[in-house]
C-alpha cells in the first residue's frame, strides 16, 4: 500500500514538472521568439539605413563589451538557479558582488578605450566603448533578476519586459538612424535595451535587493560558478575571437557583411536555445538525484530541438539568396555565403546546450570547465591553420570546428548518464535526412521561380509544407510529441 502511495505522489510529481517545463518553455520562447523577432524588424530597418562598415564598428565593440558582460552576469547567476536553497540573503550579496565587479571592469574598458580605438585604427571607437560599457551595470542587476524568475520558473513577467525593452530601444535606435546620427544610433539602441529592461523588470518581478550581504553565501556559490564562470568567459573570448580577427585581417565592411549573414541563423537558434537552456537547468536539476529522469528528458530536449531547428537551417541556407535580397537589399547581397555558412554551425548547438545544460544540473562544472578548455584548444588550432585564407574560408573552417565540438560536449554524458554518442545519433538522424532532402528541393525551386519576395514566399511555403508531410508520412515521434504539446497547451490555461 505504501508503495502504490509513493509510485502515485511521484506520478503526480513528474506530470507537475512536466506541466511547469513546458508552461516555462512556453513563455521562454515567446519571450527570446518576441523579442528576438522584434529586433529583427529593427535590424532590417536599421540595415537599410545604415551601411555595412557602421555595424562593422559597433560590431568590434560589442565583442568586447559582450566578453566583459559575461564576468558580470555568469557565473553567480547559474549558481543561484542551482542551488537548492536560495533566500534574500543569496540574491541581495550576489547583487552587491556583481555591482562590483561591473565597476571594476567598466573602469578596465573606460582606460583602454584608446587602446582599443589605435589597434582598429578607428579614433571614434574610444567614445563608442566608453558609452557602450554603460550597459554593465544594468547587466549586474538583470542577472539576479532573470535567475530570480528562473528558480521558479515564471517566465511570463521576464517575457512581458524583454519585449517591451525590444520595442523601446528598437524605436530609439531607428529614430536615431533616420536623424543621421549613424553608429550611435545602434549605440543608442543597445544602451535603451538594458536600461529599458532593469526599469520594466522591477515592476515585473517580485525581487528587491535589501541590505543583506553573507561572504560565506558569495564563497559557497562561487566554488560552484566560478568553474562555470571560466567555461563562459572562455567560450565567448573564443566565440568573438573570429569576429575580432575578421575586424582586424580584412576590414570593417567584411566584418559587417560576415556578422548580418551570421545573425539570421543566430536568431533562429539562440531563440530556442535560450529557453531550452533557462528551463532545461532548473528542471534537470530537481531530479540531479535521479539520472534516470535527466536522460529521458535529455533525449526529449535533443529530439524536439532538432526537429525544428535543422529544418529550418537547411530552408534558410537553401533560400539564402532570396532572403537577403527582399529583407536587406542589394548592397548586403555579399554575406550569402557568410550566411549558408553560418546555417551549417548552428544546426548543432541546440544539442550542444542540452548537453552542457545537463552537466549543470547535475553540479558536474568542473567536467563543464574541461570541456570547454579542450574545444578551446581544437579551434585555437583550426584557426591557427585557416587564418591566412580568404575571409570566407576562414569562416567555413570555424563550421568545421563547431560541428567536431558537438561530439566533445556529449562524450561526458555517456559515463554520467549512459546517454551515447551513437544513440544520440540515431535520435537526431530521422529529422537530420528529413531536413536535407526538405533544404535540396527548397534549393532547387529557386530556378523555378521569379527572383524577389515571390520566389522567397514559394520557398518558406513548399518547404514547410514538404517537412511537414515528409514527417507525417514517416511518423516522426517529435512531430506526435509536438502536437500533443499544442493539444495540451490548449486545453490547459497559461499561468
Amino acid at each position: 500500500m505504501t508503495e502504490l502511495k509513493e509510485t502515485q505522489q511521484r506520478e503526480t510529481a513528474e506530470r507537475g514538472t512536466k506541466a511547469q517545463v513546458l508552461n516555462g518553455l512556453f513563455w521562454k520562447v515567446m519571450e527570446n521568439g518576441g523579442s528576438q523577432g522584434i529586433q529583427f524588424i529593427i535590424s532590417i530597418l536599421l540595415a537599410r539605413l545604415l551601411s555595412p562598415d557602421e555595424y562593422g564598428i559597433i560590431n568590434i565593440v560589442l565583442i568586447f563589451v559582450t566578453i566583459a558582460n559575461v564576468i558580470v552576469q555568469n557565473g553567480f547567476g547559474t549558481a543561484l538557479i542551482q542551488k537548492q536553497q536560495a533566500d534574500e540573503r543569496d540574491y541581495s550579496s550576489v547583487f552587491f558582488v556583481n555591482l562590483a565587479a561591473a565597476s571594476v571592469i567598466y573602469g578596465v574598458l573606460f582606460l583602454a578605450a584608446p587602446w582599443i580605438a589605435v589597434f582598429y585604427e578607428n579614433p571614434e571607437m574610444t567614445a563608442i566603448v566608453r558609452v557602450l560599457s554603460l550597459v554593465l551595470f544594468p547587466g549586474a542587476v538583470i542577472s539576479v533578476q532573470t535567475a530570480f524568475v528562473s528558480r521558479q520558473m515564471k517566465f511570463k513577467g521576464l517575457c512581458i519586459s524583454t519585449v517591451t525593452a525590444s520595442l523601446v530601444s528598437g524605436a530609439a535606435g531607428v529614430f536615431m538612424a533616420g536623424r543621421g546620427f549613424g553608429v550611435w544610433a545602434l549605440v543608442g539602441q543597445q544602451v535603451g535595451y538594458y536600461l529599458a529592461l532593469v526599469c520594466v523588470l522591477f515592476f515585473a518581478v517580485s525581487w528587491r535587493p535589501k541590505l543583506l550581504f553573507a561572504m560565506e553565501r558569495v564563497e559557497s556559490m562561487f566554488r560552484f560558478g566560478w568553474k562555470l564562470l571560466c567555461a563562459s568567459l572562455i567560450d565567448t573570448l573564443f566565440m568573438n575571437l573570429y569576429g575580432l580577427v575578421v575586424g582586424k585581417i580584412y576590414d570593417e565592411r567584411t566584418m559587417g557583411i560576415y556578422s548580418r549573414g551570421e545573425q539570421f541563423p543566430k536568431l533562429i537558434v539562440t531563440n530556442l536555445g535560450t529557453a531550452i537552456q533557462s528551463v532545461m537547468l532548473p528542471a534537470l536539476s530537481a531530479h540531479q538525484n535521479h539520472p534516470e529522469q535527466v536522460v529521458s528528458m535529455l533525449r526529449r530536449a535533443i529530439q524536439t530541438s532538432v526537429f525544428l531547428v535543422l529544418p529550418m537551417m537547411a530552408g534558410l541556407a537553401a533560400a539564402a539568396d532570396n532572403l537577403v535580397l527582399v529583407l536587406l537589399g542589394e548592397k548586403w547581397m555579399a554575406c550569402v555565403p557568410f550566411l549558408q555558412i553560418s546555417c551549417l554551425a548552428y544546426a548543432v548547438w541546440p544539442m550542444d546546450i542540452a548537453n552542457l545544460q545537463a552537466l549543470n544540473a547535475m553540479g558536474r562544472s568542473d567536467v563543464f570547465l574541461k570541456l570547454e578548455i579542450i574545444k578551446k584548444i581544437v579551434g585555437v588550432a583550426i584557426l591557427a591553420l585557416s587564418i591566412r585564407c580568404g575571409a570566407l574560408t576562414f569562416i567555413a573552417w570555424k563550421a568545421a570546428g563547431d560541428f567536431l565540438c558537438t561530439f566533445i560536449n556529449a562524450w561526458p554524458n555517456q559515463k554520467l548518464l549512459g546517454y551515447h554518442i551513437g544513440q544520440m545519433w540515431r535520435d537526431i538522424l530521422p529529422s537530420l535526412l528529413v531536413s536535407l532532402f526538405m533544404g535540396a528541393g527548397v534549393y532547387l525551386l529557386r530556378f523555378a521561380l521569379p527572383v524577389g519576395i515571390i520566389g522567397l514566399a514559394g520557398q518558406v511555403v513548399f518547404g514547410v509544407v514538404i517537412y511537414v508531410a515528409l514527417a507525417w508520412i514517416l511518423k516522426l515521434e517529435s512531430l506526435r510529441y509536438l502536437w500533443n504539446v499544442v493539444k495540451e497547451r490548449r486545453s490547459t490555461k497559461i499561468s
